[in-house]
Parts: structure tokens; sequence; C-alpha cells
């Protein structure tokens, strides 16, 4: 008997494996084993008979004995969902028990659950419940019960989280009225972002479809700016990048994301500011910066400087689709003054990179003196002025670093502009990449170096600096600096109507 059980167990396996050897199914969506159909040469070239096992893709239907041994079971291709079968009222009852965290997830589910979640009269609950009454006028909101299908979405949900995000505002607005006499921002930026525990969430869209998702990983906080970078991991190709996209995030808030910038690589052409062994530097206005590996079209790293200038509004009241759209603060007019929005300016201005600080500069009683091709020039330290030129610290270059590479690629650092006008409200605010090249023609008059240009162009305005790097001293000075700010921005700004 034992001999006889060893036999059977022996040929067992054999015969598994010739009649019922596994096989994947390469259909889209399949996966399961199955038998796999001998072929003719194994058969003898015989058919397929109709007593031997059938094929798995065009199963035959069960006999009698078959129906009452084993229970019917459907397949995977006619299994439906029985949720989305109930009823559109007992699954509003139902996500009624959620909270505001869980409600704003489900809706990413699926487009029923999305219009589920959005439904008004729900979210007409949820705000009477957290705010305890009513707005004085909502614009056409229907408050009464209306049937699901004829009810506008997403109208209660909208005012209510702009009701938490003013509750937000409001809560950090004292810390943000304390103002810099200098900068003329408010001097507890930086506090405020760092509790509000603000996370800089990057998404890189390719021409696949697929979208990268980068968490940040480095930040470092400066005056009147900041400066975010993200490295680490597999970066796609600089050329399969559609759009990029910068959100704040505020984890402890189900998770918001405030849409901070979105740039469009067809309409925003990258220009090499430097490099170095490893990196070529590439800005993308505004103020994106981006390091391939030399030699390849990978990214390395991203970089991108922020101004503190209605930075935490952008985080707190701008929506996931939409960047936060600073209000029109327009000064009284002046008729009175035939020079009104030509004067009275006052820049704080700063040359750094990501550690150090290479050059600050507070500028008061700035005035337009020419408008030319639309622009309007004020200049703020002259060349025939030495008492006006500064000293810079140190070389311009701006460090690197991706995990345990890390390098510095001269010439290239970033400038912070801060512009205020004659009623220190901010006028023209940037933070962004810059890079000086060698004048070929000297024009050095007091001192005996190289003359060096760094210019800045945007539809805004533009940026000249003029500098001379003594070799003896080792050490760069500004000799010149001049602002050319677009006189479509005075006039929008002013209500004036100057014209080029």
């Amino acid at each position: 008997m034992a001999e006889r059980k060893s036999e059977i167990f022996r040929s067992f396996p054999q015969a598994l494996n010739k009649w019922n050897q596994p096989v994947l199914e390469q259909g889209r969506g399949r996966g399961r084993p199955g038998p796999r159909r001998p072929s003719r040469r194994q058969t003898g070239g015989r058919r397929w008979p109709s007593s031997e096992p059938p094929n798995p893709r065009c199963p035959e239907a069960p006999t009698d004995n078959e129906k009452a041994e084993f229970p019917k079971v459907r397949s995977s291709v006619s299994k439906e969902n029985l949720v989305e079968r109930l009823p559109s009222e007992i699954l509003l009852k139902i996500l009624s028990y959620l909270d505001v965290s869980s409600l704003f997830c489900i809706s990413h589910v699926s487009k029923l659950f999305y219009q589920l979640a959005n439904d008004d009269f729900m979210w007409y609950r949820i705000y009477m419940s957290e705010f305890g009454w009513k707005p004085k006028a909502v614009g056409n909101v229907a408050v009464k019960m209306e049937p699901a299908e004829d009810r506008s979405t997403g109208c209660w949900k909208w005012m209510y989280f702009r009701m938490m995000t003013g509750q937000e505002m409001n809560k950090w607005r004292g810390a943000l009225r304390d103002i810099g006499p200098f900068t003329g921002l408010p001097q507890q930026t930086e506090w405020v972002l760092r509790n509000l525990n603000v996370s800089w969430e990057l998404m890189l869209h390719t021409q696949r479809g697929q979208v990268v998702v980068l968490e940040q990983s480095r930040g470092y906080y400066l005056e009147s700016s900041m400066i975010v970078h993200w490295s680490g991991g597999c970066l796609p190709s600089y050329q399969h990048i559609n759009s990029i996209q910068l959100y704040g995030v505020r984890k402890e808030k189900l998770a918001w994301r405030s849409l901070i910038l979105n740039l469009d690589m067809e309409t925003h052409p990258y220009e090499v500011i430097g490099k170095d062994g490893k990196i070529r530097l590439a800005c993308l206005s505004p103020g994106v910066v981006i390091g391939f590996w030399t030699g390849q079209g990978n990214v390395a790293f991203i970089m991108i400087s922020l101004h503190f200038h209605r930075l935490v509004e952008k985080i707190l009241l701008g929506s996931p689709v939409c960047p936060y759209s600073e209000p029109l603060d327009r000064p009284p007019v002046d008729d009175s003054d035939p020079k009104f929005g030509l004067h009275g300016y006052t820049l704080h201005f700063v040359l750094h990179n990501t550690r150090t600080q290479i050059m600050s500069g507070h500028f008061r009683r700035l005035s337009c003196s020419t408008i030319q091709q639309g622009l309007a020039e004020m200049k703020v330290i002259s060349r025939t002025n030495v008492s006006q030129h500064r000293s810079l610290s140190g070389s311009i270059r701006l460090p690197w670093k991706r995990e345990k590479l890390e390098g510095s690629v001269e010439n290239c650092c970033i400038m912070t502009l801060t512009l205020l006008d004659d009623f220190q409200k901010p006028f023209w605010c940037v933070s962004t990449p810059v890079t000086i090249s060698m004048v070929k023609k000297s024009q050095s008059f007091d001192y005996s170096g190289t003359d060096f240009l760094m210019v800045y162009r945007s539809s805004e305005g533009q940026v000249k600096m003029k500098l001379v790097w003594l070799k003896e001293q080792q050490q760069f000075f500004l000799v010149g600096l001049t602002l050319y700010v677009s006189i479509l921005k005075v006039n929008a700004h002013f209500s004036t109507k100057y014209k080029s």
C-alpha cells in the first residue's frame, strides 16, 4: 500500500504540469492562472476533445449536477457596483455622517461621489452646525430641500471653506500687522509660515500624462524671500515635462493645497545662466531654477525663489485650481500733482544666494527721470556718484546640493527687489535668479578693474546693474543701478494716463 501511494504522489506533479500548467492571460485587466491548452504536437495532431478541460476564455455551460453542487458566481466582468445602485437619498444620508476631512477625501473616488460630496444641502447643514448663523445674502443659493439632480453643487461648500480660510486669516492678521521699516513687508512672515506648518509640493506633468509629485527637500528663509529646493528620486527629463505646478500644502487642514505657481513649458522657455563641472543651471521666469546634469537632459534638482509679499495670503486664501489674486488697492487720485505716480518711491534691494547675503541696500525718494519706450526710468545708483557705490561681500555664486553631491555655480545669484510707492505700499516685488556677464569695452574711469553687467527683464519692468571687479581686493563693487518700470503698470496702479 505504501509503495502504491508513493507511486501516485510521484506521478501526480507530472500529470498536473501536463494538463493543468498555469498561464497568465495577457488581456487587459486579467492576470488569473488557468489551464493551458495543449498544442496539436502534444496531442498527436488531434483537436481538443469536448470531454477534456475547456478553455477558460470560453467557458462551457455547467451541467445540472454542477449547478446543484456549486453556487452561482458572477464573473468579474458582470459584477456590478452595489453601492452605486443605491438611491441618491440613501447615499447622501450615509455621507452626512462623515466629517469634513472624510467628505473631502471621498469626493475624489468617482464622479458619482464627487457630485454627492458637493451636495449643497449637506454642506449647508455643515456650515450651519459649524458657524451657527445664516449669512444675509448668498447670491442665488437655494436653502430649501430639493432633489439631488436639480440642486446646484459647490456653493455652500465654497462658502464653508471661505469662512474657514477667513477665520484662519483673521487668526494670523495680527501677527502680520507689524510692518518692517525697510522692506515694507510684515516682519513676522517667516514666523507665521513656520507656525502654519506649510510644506511645498511640486507637481510635474509629463507628455505621457504622468504626474510626478515632489516633496520639498530643503527650505531657506531670508529677509524678504525664501528659497525652496526639490531633489532626490528619479526626476523626468526636461523635454518630457509639460508644466510645473507649485502648491503650498497645509496637511493639518484637510491636506489643503493652494496653487502658488503654474508654469507652461511652451510659454516659459528656459535660459542657461551658468554651469560647473556637474550641473547646468537654467532659469524660468519667475524665479524658477532647474539644474541639469552636464551632458544630459535629466533634471538634477529644482529650486524656486518666493517673495514674501502676500505669500501668507496665497497659502490661506488660494484654491487648489486657481492662485490667490491680489485685490486692487489703488491710492487716491491726486489731480493737483502733475507728476503723481512718478516720484516718492522706496527701494529695498538684496543680492543673495541660498546661504549668504551678498549685498543689501535701502534707497528712498526715488523719482522717474524720463519715460521712453513704455518704461519709466529711475536711477538708484549713479556711476558718477562714488558715494553711492556699494561693495559686495564675497563672490557672486549660487551653491547647489543633490543628496551627497554639492557644488557652486559662479557668476549667478538671486535678486530680491521690493519697490514701495509714495504711500509705502508694495508696488513691484520680485525674487529671481540673475547672472552677470563681462562687458567687452571697459567703462571704468574711477576703478582699474573689469566691468560686468547684470540685467533682469520682465513684463513689469527691467533692472540694470553695473559692477566692477577689483582684482587686488578680490571684490565686486556695484557702481550703477537703474530701474525701468512699465508705464502701463504705473497707470494701472495710480489711475494715470502717462504716455511713453
